[in-house]
């Protein structure tokens, strides 16, 4: 009778989506993006001459859309164009043992004069 419940378990635990995200790195990430929109330089940063990277992480979805970017680090100038930029990106999906999976990366964005 045990033995019926643990394989009653497993059958279960191996029938349900894995919800584990992969991490891809930002090469990999920039090749797969189908649709990307460049961040706009906020113009009151550029009147200060801000400079400088900015770097998010990226939630993507099995589809390939972005559902969440959580800065990492950057100016508080140059964020938020970022954020809302990478919002609207597309990516091929990402691949794992063959099925779309969810995936994060990591993305870095340069702002220069």
């Amino acid at each position: 009778m045990q033995r019926v419940n643990c394989i009653a378990v497993l059958a279960i635990l191996t029938a349900l989506p894995s919800t584990a995200e992969m991490r891809v790195a930002a090469a990999d990430a920039m090749r797969a993006a189908t649709k990307k929109i460049a961040p706009d330089y906020n113009p009151m940063a550029k009147q200060m001459r801000v400079q400088g990277e900015v770097e998010v992480e990226a939630r993507i979805s099995e589809a390939g859309d972005v559902t969440d970017v959580k800065v990492v680090s950057g100016n508080a100038l140059l964020t938020p164009s970022v954020v809302k930029a990478v919002k609207d990106w597309k990516f091929a999906p990402f691949l794992e043992n063959g099925k779309a999976s969810p995936a994060v990366a990591a993305l870095r964005f340069s702002f220069k004069l």
